[in-house]
């Protein structure tokens, strides 16, 4: 019920827009009018019927590039009709108060009916408004998505060993490997990453969408991401399958079995709630990799105690966690030594603004860290702000990235 009266919303934004749409063709030949009204009702039934056998066959059965397109363009379609269905429902209220200031005027007139216009400027101003989305949107696409960048921070750490001073860790997080339509785009990426030259790689989450097969074209690319002192990796939400319909458990499992395979296959160390040791003349630092752990409905697979225990020894702590809001919920009241935690899972909303130290995005209201560096007292986070996309096919304004952290001693 509630899937039939989310199309039927689709439908009334889309009768309600196409009143506005009939205002502006009105005076076009008859023919090209029947052909804009064709489109329009085409792109409409398009949207509602792959929707609609979506839900019914299920996405095992349907592929997976009809999924991926299907939700670029409806995204990018209703995305853009919504400030125009704003400015005409400003329109009809303006309609409607000077219908009532007719009214009121000539309280002992009889009425006729005499029509209130709509207004041609703001039927063409909703016009704009929605091209202005819809071309934002589609240059994301083109440009956006894999428009790799280069953020790098220097993070003191109050408790570096001497022999640490320096480490340089390259990151990267969310790959989501089912997204991808250009390999070469990908591999530069990478490339990007290698000529930093990092001591240390680590990956913090979301190899996938839904499935291992998704990485398979692309593990010879990733299985490049390698550095000196070890390429270590945890999960995040998307890894463990819970967003798929899977025809038995057993048929999920088998799923995580191979996931895991690929980690190994690529030659990252993959941490499940487990901690690393790393030792440089006697001195030591630890890597510690818990599973999914994120605030609200998100789940719950990390066990820190577990991944913690063990990393006592060690001077100074780094955590891969894939979701932020688990340093605000356990790491900073629970674990004060843990110097510094590594993140994702936002994307930054893929979408945004950041013009010098202004930044804004979506992801701000979900998140109250949700990119680039965080401190408390002398605790720090890193929300990476991803290397791949989910749903929409692209980014504007937050790019994808590959993090550069150089620590050093406090």
């Amino acid at each position: 019920m509630v899937f039939i009266a989310a199309l039927l919303v689709l439908v009334l934004i889309d009768f309600y827009v196409f009143q506005g749409i009939k205002v502006l063709l009105r005076k076009w030949p008859a023919f090209w009018r029947r052909a804009a009204y064709i489109s329009f009702w085409g792109a409409t039934l398009y949207i509602l019927t792959t929707f609609f056998f979506y839900k019914v066959l299920g996405p095992q059965r349907m592929s997976p590039y009809l999924q991926r397109w299907s939700t670029t363009f409806f995204f990018i379609l209703y995305v853009a009709k919504l400030p125009a269905l704003l400015l005409l429902i400003f329109d009809d209220l303006i309609r409607v108060a000077k219908w009532a200031v007719i009214k009121l005027a000539q309280p002992k007139k009889t009425y006729v009916g005499q029509k209130i216009s709509r207004s041609q400027f703001l039927v063409k101003a909703s016009v704009v408004a929605a091209a202005i989305p819809a071309t934002a949107l589609g240059f994301g696409i083109l440009s956006g998505a894999y428009d790799y960048r280069v953020r790098r921070k220097r993070i003191p750490v109050a408790n570096l060993p001497r022999a640490f001073h320096g480490l340089r860790i390259g990151q990267i997080s969310d790959i989501h490997s089912g997204s991808f339509f250009n390999k070469t785009a990908v591999e530069g990426g990478v490339d990007l990453l290698l000529a930093e030259k990092p001591d240390l790689f680590v990956f913090t989450g979301d190899l996938v969408n839904n499935e291992t097969s998704e990485v398979k074209d692309y593990k010879p690319i990733f299985a490049r991401a390698r550095a000196p002192l070890g390429a270590f990796s945890t999960l995040g939400n998307h890894d463990y399958g819970d967003y798929h319909r899977w025809p038995s458990a057993a048929a999920k499992q088998k799923n995580m079995d191979d996931l895991v395979q690929v980690h190994r296959e690529m030659g990252w160390d993959l941490l499940r709630n487990e901690n690393r040791l790393l030792e440089i003349d006697g001195e030591k630092l630890a890597i510690i990799g818990v599973e999914n752990w994120g605030a609200g409905r998100f789940s719950k697979h990390g066990d820190i105690a577990r991944a913690y225990r063990g990393s006592e020894e060690a001077a100074a702590k780094v955590l891969l966690s894939h979701d932020p809001s688990h340093w605000d919920a356990q790491i900073r009241p629970g674990y004060k030594d843990i110097d510094l935690m590594l993140a994702g899972h936002t994307h930054g909303f893929q979408f945004g603004v950041e013009i010098g130290n202004f930044r804004w995005s979506p992801s701000q209201y979900m998140y109250k860290q949700w990119a680039d560096l965080y401190t408390e007292g002398n605790q720090h986070l890193y929300v990476n702000r991803g290397y791949g996309f989910i749903g929409y096919p692209g980014r504007v304004g937050i790019l994808p990235e590959v993090t550069i952290l150089e620590l050093v001693r406090a």
